[in-house]
């Protein structure tokens, strides 16, 4: 339990500082997998209990904002020895960890807009710790089901005419790569841009839609916004950030290695060669390194937080952007 509280507490401070019915659900498993693992029932997307929303668009000029959360939960056994790799969304201590970082994100991206965001059965923490691409697409599978089922509902129950964003850091960024190739091409249409937070865009997934188009600039429209911070090239993390095809700086929306200044001492530049924001005079240390996996020289925890001045701001440009050109 004590492991559990400290690397909890490791990962909360990550996020913050800058990374059913209780019915139980079972799914089946091949009988060589001792003990088996345990799958927690699936969220039901119709229940509000699911979701934290704010409607804060009151003059039909902003863009509705869906928010995929990062990673937050532990693997966690079951009373009867089971192990699950995934958040149960039915867990109300869970939950209020998702809400955490939800909530801060809301402060800035439900600016002037409505921000719907899903708990989901994210993958635990462990399962990118593994740094095996294989089990952390498999385990993804399930968490990604249930990002798309949450995305029909958002789009079910919003006026489709109006533009969108969606966003998500780390496991959330990877969510969003790929609800950029499972959108239609009529809901693509509406996209004011997606924002891959802490997350890779590689050439298999530019090559799976054309949906994913890299940011050129600021204001431009239907584009991918991705970036990963590092305080030095040797430390890219491939498993987040390797490799990536595309990168733009958040703080003057350029994609090749022109400077810039962040909070009046932060240069922020774009290394062009390897695709990451590489940082200098920045400390980090309300970064903590966990399980000697992430911030560790990478400082993937900064990434919502960081430059989230210049977000809130770039979405409010590119959906002021998408408005002038759907008129």
């Amino acid at each position: 339990m004590r492991r559990l509280l400290s690397v909890l507490t490791i990962v909360a401070l990550l996020s913050i500082g800058g990374c059913a019915s209780l019915a139980t659900h079972k799914t089946p498993h091949a009988a060589s997998l001792l003990p088996a693992e345990f799958i927690p029932a699936p969220p039901d997307y119709a229940d509000t209990t699911m979701w934290i929303t704010e409607e804060n668009d009151s003059t039909d000029t902003g863009a509705d904002v869906f928010y995929i959360v990062s990673t937050w939960e532990l693997d966690w056994n079951t009373s009867d020895g089971r192990t699950c790799h995934y958040a149960d969304v039915w867990n109300t201590t869970h939950r209020q960890h998702m809400d955490i970082e939800i909530r801060k994100v809301a402060n800035y991206m439900a600016d002037g807009n409505n921000f719907y965001s899903p708990f989901y059965r994210h993958a635990s923490f462990e399962t990118w710790v593994t740094r095996n691409e294989d089990t952390i697409a498999r385990r993804c599978e399930l968490a990604m089901a249930d990002v798309k089922h949450a995305f029909d509902a958002f789009q079910s129950r919003r006026d489709r005419n109006r533009p969108f964003i969606i966003a998500g850091f780390s496991q959330g960024g990877k969510a969003v790569v790929e609800l950029l190739k499972y959108m239609d091409d009529d809901a693509y249409s509406h996209l004011a841009a997606a924002y891959v937070l802490g997350y890779k865009v590689t050439p298999a997934d530019t090559l799976a839609t054309s949906h994913i188009r890299a940011a050129q600039g600021e204001t431009d429209t239907g584009v991918t916004v991705c970036y990963n911070t590092v305080k030095d090239v040797k430390y890219i993390q491939p498993v987040i950030s390797a490799p990536c095809v595309m990168c733009i700086n958040p703080v003057n929306w350029r994609t090749d290695a022109t400077p810039a200044i962040l909070h009046d001492t932060i240069t922020v530049t774009v290394s062009p060669a390897h695709h990451v924001l590489v940082v200098k005079n920045y400390a980090a240390d309300e970064y903590k390194p966990a399980m000697n996996f992430i911030n560790v020289g990478d400082i993937h925890g900064c990434e919502p937080w960081l430059y989230s001045d210049c977000l809130r701001r770039n979405i409010a440009a590119r959906t002021r952007a998408w408005h002038d050109k759907s008129k």
